[in-house]
């Protein structure tokens, strides 16, 4: 089995910090978002990954390399534009090949190990299996409807939900899906849906199936989801990394990268990436920080590249 890892989003809701440093390169509680991806495909016995980059592509190969630091065998393959994740996917059927594989949403973060959903895949047979999860409002995911653990229908993003199992960012393949995405559609919205190329393989009458996850599941593609992800993993403690030059007070779930200077009257729930310079005159409270930083009073709910904000 291998591994395909989608990293070629633009990050675009974590503005302006994505337009300098890619968002599958971001730190989260020390580490680069993309190696939570690297320890779960690993804990699967997956060690040879494609990685799928978009427009950046350079900052994350020099970034990665063959991936020998993260003890995987890294091949990239690139998405000329993103029509989305069922588009992404086809660039890596030639690193695929016969073989079965994970697709990995590379913003995807789990606190609990997924190599149970593997080994179900295997035993099973089946042409795919989805990690699902009970949420509340499932509205705002593809959704699954389930006959025991068999998904008889998907549904992207209901008003009206039938279920409220919702797909949880990572699927495992058998070649069967390499027929489907030829014949697939633009959705309304313009793009690919994987959801569709699944909903196809139940219409052929391929055996798709679920693995209900059971643990805590973030995307960490926004501010709230980025620095809510890092508290949790944290457990409510202070990370620093080396060389940091502070004057500030430390409250409950910060990171702060190597060689910052930070200077503030407190600084909680808040992420200050490596080489950052900060001035704050007062605190700094669910932030997300970057390059020089000049700010007169208290810093909330922003995120900051120098004097670029969102």
């Amino acid at each position: 089995m291998k591994g395909v890892i989608l990293a070629a989003g633009k990050g675009t809701r974590l503005y302006p910090v994505t337009r300098h440093i890619a968002k599958p390169l971001l730190p989260i509680a020390g580490r680069l978002t993309l190696d939570y991806a690297f320890e779960q495909l690993k804990g699967m016995g997956i060690t040879e990954v494609c990685v799928v980059v978009g427009e950046n592509e350079n900052a994350i190969r020099e970034a990665l390399g063959d991936g020998s630091e993260y003890g995987v065998e890294l091949h990239y393959s690139r998405q000329i534009e993103p029509k989305g994740l069922a588009h992404a996917v086809g660039f890596a059927k030639d690193f695929v090949g016969d073989d079965s594989f994970v697709l990995y949403l590379g913003d995807a973060v789990y606190d609990r190990s997924l190599a149970e959903f593997a080994k179900k895949f295997e035993e099973s047979g089946c042409a795919n299996l989805n990690l699902v999860m009970w949420v509340e409002d499932p509205r705002r995911f593809g959704v699954a409807n389930l006959e025991g653990d068999r998904i008889v229908k998907l549904v992207e993003k209901p008003q009206e939900p039938e279920s409220n199992y919702a797909m949880a960012g990572m699927y495992i393949f058998g070649p069967q899906i390499w027929s489907v995405l030829p014949d697939l559609q633009p959705s309304a919205r313009g793009e690919y849906e994987i959801t569709d190329a699944i909903q196809t393989l139940v219409d052929r009458g391929e055996d798709v199936r679920a693995g209900i996850y059971e643990g805590n599941w973030f995307d960490t593609g926004t501010l709230d989801s980025y620095l809510e992800t890092t508290a949790f993993l944290l457990n409510s403690q202070s990370l620093m990394g080396h060389e940091v030059a502070l004057n500030a007070p430390i409250g409950s779930s910060v990171v702060i990268g190597d060689r910052a200077i930070v200077n503030a009257g407190l600084i909680e729930d808040s992420a200050i990436l490596p080489g950052a310079k900060v001035n704050v005159n007062g605190t700094i409270r669910h932030c997300l920080l970057a390059g020089t930083v000049n700010h007169d009073g208290d810093l909330e709910n922003a995120i900051f590249w120098g004097d670029e904000r969102n």
